[in-house]
């Protein structure tokens, strides 16, 4: 007994030491470093403010009291952490369930439409005909409606828009905001589009498993991640690139015998040379499997070392071949399904005695792979490397000097400014490369540098349309029950977030998204989100102000400007907008900006191939998700012109909602 008592005793004291050896190494880490915001004559709650525009999607009411109550650094170092509690966003995102599905799940109970069709016509003899009449046409739908439900599919629209829901619903409610930042930041760096065929169904997990997990830590993790995805695999089309090998030369040569043996038999058969004829164009069409560059370009180009990196053409073309082989570990359904069965026939152990590699999705193919010398960026890779040489060229490629350079500006246009100074890019490409690629060093940096805290940087980077709404979901400290109506707002304004088909993504500066018509667009939906328009969207203005209700539309101008632009000089504000919020046609304007939300469409919005839109609403697993129908009502009572509150709605004011919407539209909120 005295010998567990002992044993306990130890355990104990061991925990209690290594909690104050972890407690004192974080208040280390803490001192490090020291925010000169001062040296910047800033106040220290302007500091705070400045914080929570740079590193949050928006102030919420008392964020600043809570970051002075926590301390500047130490606020920042747990938004680098990313490690707080967010068991309330966990709750709201519990129903969305193709959140948690494997790449394979999602395949096989979202299949898209060109399997579906294929299915249903292999085994019900269904057969889909464009110039049917409409009649046959309702028929068909019902009865491929009927066959998904069967074998248990569910159209590709509800995996998009629970997608879509939970990128709305993290970005708003998570007490992780610097990390939800970084992971959109990524996810536009290392750009892939739902837009592309194949690619839409890798999309969640690769937000999810490949860039989520990766935003802070070191890049070159983070850069092997995104290569070894079969999201980036099948967008930038590096899972068919293949080069010089025996064993894809011995499989090509059985491809063409294979070929002319069908070509022959189909001369006998073939009375009238129909299938002779189509025989003869695939025996004469140049293979296309074979060296593909685009991958090997972009990661140059645009994921490490920019457009003006050094390398050259032949470079493009070397890492293009060292990156031969890196494709997909195959699937029951989709890309490579019957090599699937080649693979089980062969069995696994016996390909990776050949050299070949599988990790999760992704498999090296030790056939495909171009084993003869290459030299890229002066670096030589001896002939037979395999799969190491890919990672020794990404290694490379992760610790240039140019990558530094490239990255580092990259960050410093997202959290600085449009055109940041050189002085401050020198500061954190030095710590790039000095840290190992550590991007949560290279972001302390920033932090500490005179020039994160300059007045060239206060309020100088102009919000996207997505930061907008998740912003003004922030500033009145909304519920947002139906996500899709704001995501229907925020491709309204201009920015269809999962669908930007190049592999540059969005531009990250204020000149892209200001135009004469967004501004409109903004305008409208500040004075429809104010107005409580939006379906699904409902807050309490009031409360805001401490339930007292302002005298006059100037007083609730003055009061609100200062509630959601928080430590600004909002005189000039003020000013501007008094004519606005006075002009007796503003309700009017309201209406026929909530009225326009009719014109957008369900399922072109969630750009669904037509042969899936066709399925309707398909089959709903939850609540959460089943929010079209009873968008689709609201916004018909909306379209008649008519004022209809929201019913339920706390603190309906006809007044305020018009002086608020008017500020979440004014050019002072579009600014972060």
């Amino acid at each position: 007994m005295l010998y567990q008592l002992k044993i306990v005793t130890f355990s104990f004291i061991t925990i209690v030491v290594a909690s104050i050896v972890l407690a004192f190494t974080h208040a280390n880490e803490t001192n490090a470093f020291k925010m000169p915001y001062k040296n910047a004559g800033l106040t220290k709650r302007q500091a705070a403010a400045h914080l929570i525009d740079r590193f949050t999607f928006g102030n919420q009411p008392g964020a600043i009291d809570k970051v002075l109550k926590t301390g500047l650094e130490e606020w920042f170092i747990k938004q680098l952490d990313g490690e707080q509690n967010d068991a309330a966003l966990m709750e709201r995102l519990a129903g969305y369930d193709a959140l948690k599905m494997t790449n394979e799940q999602v395949m096989t109970v979202f299949p898209n439409g060109g399997t579906v069709n294929k299915e249903a016509k292999e085994e019900a003899g269904l057969q889909k005909n464009d110039s049917a009449s409409e009649g046959d046409k309702k028929l068909y739908r019902e009865q491929l409606k009927a066959f998904m439900e069967k074998k248990g599919y569910r159209p590709q629209n509800e995996l998009f828009q629970q997608f879509t829901a939970q990128k709305i619903l993290t970005a708003a409610y998570s007490n992780n905001q610097l990390h939800q930042l970084l992971t959109e930041f990524w996810f536009n760096h290392f750009n892939v589009s739902i837009t592309k065929n194949q690619c839409a169904e890798f999309v969640p997990a690769y937000e999810r498993d490949v860039i989520r997990p990766n935003v802070s830590g070191k890049f070159q993790n983070l850069l092997l991640a995104t290569a070894q995805s079969p999201a980036m695999l099948i967008f930038l089309d590096n899972f068919t690139s293949a080069g010089q090998n025996d064993g894809f030369e011995v499989q090509q040569e059985r491809q063409q015998k294979r070929i002319d043996r069908n070509l022959e038999q189909a001369m006998k058969e073939d009375s009238n040379g129909t299938k002779a004829k189509m025989l003869k164009r695939l025996n004469n069409k140049k293979n296309t499997q074979g060296l593909n560059e685009n991958y090997a370009r972009e990661i140059m180009e645009l994921h490490t070392l920019g457009v003006d990196g050094g390398y050259t053409q032949q470079d493009v073309t070397q890492a293009a071949m060292v990156l031969t082989g890196w494709t997909i570990y195959p699937f029951a359904y989709g890309p490579g399904s019957n090599v699937k069965k080649y693979i089980e026939k062969m069995g696994e152990e016996n390909l990776i005695a050949r050299g070949f590699v599988h990790k999760g999705d992704f498999m090296f193919a030790m056939n495909r792979h171009d084993n003869s010398e290459k030299i890229v960026l002066g670096k030589k890779f001896a002939a037979g490397g395999g799969y190491n040489e890919g990672l020794e060229l990404l290694n490379m490629l992760a610790h240039h000097p140019s990558t530094a350079k490239f990255i580092s500006t990259k960050l410093a246009i997202k959290f600085v400014n449009d055109n940041p100074p050189q002085s401050l890019i020198n500061k954190m490409a030095a710590t790039f490369l000095t840290k190992d690629g550590d991007i949560k060093e290279v972001l302390k940096t920033m932090v500490a540098s005179p020039e994160f805290w300059s007045s060239e940087a206060i309020t100088e980077k102009t919000k996207s349309p997505f930061e907008l709404a998740i912003s003004a979901v922030r500033a009145l400290d909304a519920e947002v029950k139906m996500p899709f109506m704001l995501y229907q707002w925020i491709t309204r304004m201009g920015q269809k977030i999962y669908y930007y088909q190049a592999p540059t993504g969005f531009p990250d500066r204020g000149q892209y998204w200001i135009n004469t018509g967004s501004l409109l667009n903004r305008m409208n939906f500040g004075l429809a989100f104010a107005s409580q328009k939006i379906p699904g969207i409902t807050f309490n203005l009031p409360a805001l102000n401490n339930n007292h209700e302002p005298e006059s539309a100037a007083d609730a101008l003055t009061k609100y400007s200062t509630i959601i632009l928080p430590e600004r000089n909002v005189a000039a504000t003020i000013k501007r907008l008094t004519p606005l919020v006075t002009d007796p046609s503003l309700q009017q304007k309201i209406n026929e900006a909530a009225g326009k939300t009719t014109t957008i469409d369900n399922n072109q919005s969630m750009g669904v191939e037509s042969n899936m839109a066709d399925l309707g609403e398909g089959r709903r697993k939850n609540k959460q998700v089943n929010e079209n129908q009873l968008a689709r009502q609201q916004l018909r009572k909306n379209s008649t012109g008519k004022d209809i509150p929201m019913p339920g709605v706390a603190g309906d004011n006809t007044m305020l909602a018009q002086v608020v919407g008017v500020i979440l539209g004014s050019p002072e909120f579009q600014k972060r």
